[in-house]
């Protein structure tokens, strides 16, 4: 067991991952207790609008849809640990003032509106050059047990955020939830100035003129010249789009569904975090890349469960599917997000994560009015099969792509245990 968690948490051996990762996880603390505080705020002001919800959704997330490639070129060639401290400098900030409006009780519905563009312009540059950055923390040869942690930071948060914030907001309204925030976006800036610029690995970055010329077109036309970089960036584009929108349909299913109350409410965004955090924690131990036929299993995984996550009909139901919806949906990302860091060439780093932040984030604009308009219409319960099936049929035709152009075979074995395996050459 001791062998295991070494091997489990080698990444934090890194004293500069280890700043990174603890200074990420009270960030994000804070972070996801605003999501929760945000989003019941909206309802409060919107006399419980699920399209108003899908609103404060796109405009959290238009930014990266705008910016995200341009944030990408800015990570092949400045310093991304000053780029990281800039972008959270300025979350901090916003966040604090978002607070006092909170807090004077002077806040409108289009004052919530203004703050997510804001915050999501910080996450367009934020994002992309965090992703590229963990390369530089701890090298290749730790690269996917430091990836997974990074997931797991991001579930533990999601689990101890909302949980926290569905109390505090029911204790002490949604007021102090926002300064919570902005405090705790201070942790990052003071570790990254902590860091060791030394003990950063930079030797497989291009030189400082050619980094210069770096262009968004070129990152673009590297990815559609690999298939192999091109479908889970096809398919996540899809499935981010209509099925990772929790964050809007589970408030809406609390809300007008359940007629539950905020504390519910975190227990949705709780469980599904839950699963999630398992989901991140199984690919600690992965020390190669994943091949393409866990990725299309695990995304075909993650669409059933999300399925049957819409068509459940009792809040205990819901809060039960939501632990192996969340595991699916990080162990699909994270395959996907490993998968492409460890086949792209690091000079393309920062323009491909750009691109795959994109398809992860950027899609959330064209998706959550569209879903919230859903929900308001046909009920928050549809909305999410609806997401479930479309992203199913997506992961259905991606595996017949890939097992035509790769000769490969599909088969079931009933025996020892049925399962369904791959005979091919091509992994």
């Amino acid at each position: 067991m001791q062998a295991k968690l070494s091997t489990m948490f080698q990444s934090l051996q890194v004293r500069n991952y280890r700043l990174f990762a603890s200074g990420q996880l009270i960030k994000l603390i804070g972070v996801w207790m605003m999501f929760i505080a945000q989003d019941w705020l909206v309802l409060e002001l919107s006399d419980n609008s699920a399209t108003a919800l899908g609103v404060v959704t796109a405009c959290q997330f238009t930014p990266v849809l705008l910016l995200t490639l341009l944030s990408g070129r800015l990570a092949d060639r400045y310093d991304k640990r000053v780029l990281l401290f800039a972008a959270n400098a300025f979350w901090t900030v916003l966040a604090l003032g978002m607070a006092v409006l909170v807090l004077t009780d002077m806040v409108q519905l289009w004052h919530v509106f203004a703050f997510a563009a804001l915050l999501g312009t910080a996450n367009a540059v934020e994002t992309p050059v965090r992703q590229a950055f963990v390369s530089e923390l701890v090298g290749t040869s730790l690269l996917p047990n430091a990836l997974s942690l990074n997931a797991a930071v991001f579930n533990s948060a999601r689990i101890v955020g909302p949980a926290v914030a569905g109390l505090a907001i029911a204790a002490f309204d949604v007021g102090p939830v926002f300064l919570f925030t902005a405090l705790s976006s201070i942790a990052p800036l003071v570790n990254v100035v902590r860091m060791r610029t030394t003990d950063l690995h930079r030797d497989a970055l291009l030189p400082r003129d050619e980094r210069a010329s770096a262009r968004v077109v070129d990152g673009l036309r590297y990815v559609w010249r690999r298939p192999d970089l091109l479908m889970p960036m096809a398919m996540m584009s899809v499935i981010g789009m209509s099925l990772f929108n929790f964050q809007l349909t589970l408030a809406a299913l609390a809300k007008t569904v359940f007629h539950t109350g905020a504390a519910s409410f975190g227990l949705f965004s709780t469980a599904l975090a839950v699963g999630a955090l398992g989901g991140a924690l199984s690919g600690t131990g992965r020390r190669s890349r994943p091949s393409v036929w866990l990725v299309l299993g695990a995304a075909i995984a993650c669409a059933s469960f999300g399925t049957l996550v819409g068509f459940a009909s009792t809040y205990w139901l819901v809060v039960a599917l939501l632990v192996p919806t969340g595991f699916c949906m990080v162990f699909f990302a994270q395959a996907a997000n490993q998968r492409i860091q460890m086949g792209v060439d690091a000079a393309f780093r920062g323009r491909v994560m750009a691109l795959w932040v994109l398809v992860f984030l950027g899609t959330n604009p064209v998706g959550a009015p569209l879903i919230g308009w859903i929900a308001e219409r046909y009920g928050a319960g549809a909305s999410i099969w609806m997401g479930g099936l479309l992203s199913l049929a997506t992961a259905l035709v991606a595996l017949t792509w890939q097992l035509r152009h790769s000769g490969a075979r599909l088969r079931f074995r009933v025996l020892p245990m049925p399962r369904f395996y791959v005979t091919s050459t091509d992994c």
